[in-house]
């Protein structure tokens, strides 16, 4: 299949993590299937046969951050053997320790970890940050999640998900806004067979018709978090446990005082290359 490639820098004064986040959910609904992060913004792929240029248009028109410049170049990229192209450059497996190893197919990986976790990245893999899936992987395995009820809020690739349906959690649901994680979250379980994950398309207002939780994982950005804290503490049962990731050290205040609003009191937090992972409990 051939794509059009756009490379999309700003000029702004929000976190370049934000306006990515907000911009490649406006961009998925003009046919964008795919995203990679990059020092300077944000690279898009739309298939040949989605290009519409009014489209884009439109889209870009309706960005819903004030003070934001968006601009753009695109050029024609030819079908190529993207997985050959992601082994080269972008996707590298990711160990903790011997305990676990989230890899592509395509990697050759050695024998004996615990949870050997298979991911098909496609091209848009590098939209996570590898320090946030680190810290929450790390949380994960630290926690006892076998017959408990958990919440991967903001999926993508769903790996948080298949690594607690290793560990034994059930029931384990998977949520997630953007429609090529959604796909690609219901095509990594059966890669893992851990076909027992329900995996669901939306944002918070799915919580309402979902169950109650011991565990929630939400790895997103700074501002999706402190909108929909207040979302996640109603599906949490009492002394549940919230691990949040996607931002920075400087923003923990914000989410403490988010946390406090809604009857969760944060009790740790962990950081790598100032990302940051905040555990909460449910106290009320």
């Amino acid at each position: 299949m051939n794509y059009y490639e756009y490379t999309f820098t700003y000029a702004a004064t929000f976190e370049p993590d934000i306006i990515n986040a907000v911009l490649s959910a406006v961009l998925g609904g003009a046919g964008f299937e795919s995203f990679m992060e990059t020092a300077e913004g944000l690279q898009g792929y739309i298939p040949e046969k989605e290009h519409d240029a009014e489209r884009l248009e439109a889209a870009l028109a309706s960005f819903p951050l004030e003070d934001v410049a968006v601009c753009f170049t695109k050029r024609y990229i030819e079908a190529t053997d993207w997985n050959e192209e992601w082994e080269k450059n972008y996707f590298r497996p990711i160990e903790i320790g011997t305990e676990c190893v989230v890899h592509a197919s395509f990697h050759q990986v050695k024998a004996g970890y615990t949870y050997d976790i298979t991911i098909h990245p496609k091209m848009a893999f590098g939209t996570g940050n590898h320090e946030t899936t680190y810290l929450m992987l790390l949380e994960m395995l630290r926690s006892d999640v076998s017959d408990k009820a958990v919440l991967d809020m903001g999926c993508g690739t769903a790996i948080l998900a298949i690594l607690a349906a290793m560990k034994g959690a059930s029931p384990v649901v998977a949520i997630d806004i953007d429609e090529w994680a959604y796909n690609n979250a219901l095509e990594n379980k059966c890669l893992n067979h851990t076909g027992d994950i329900q995996v669901i398309r939306g944002g918070a207002e799915q919580l309402p018709a979902a169950e109650t939780f011991d565990f929630v994982f939400a790895n997103i950005n700074r501002n999706i978090l402190l909108n929909d804290i207040r979302h996640y503490a109603p599906c949490m049962k009492p002394g549940a446990t919230l691990f949040m990731s996607g931002f920075y050290t400087e923003d923990i205040p914000a989410i403490q005082e988010e946390c406090s609003k809604n009857g969760l009191t944060c009790l740790s937090s962990s950081e790598k290359n100032r990302w940051v992972t905040v555990k909460a409990e449910k106290t009320i």
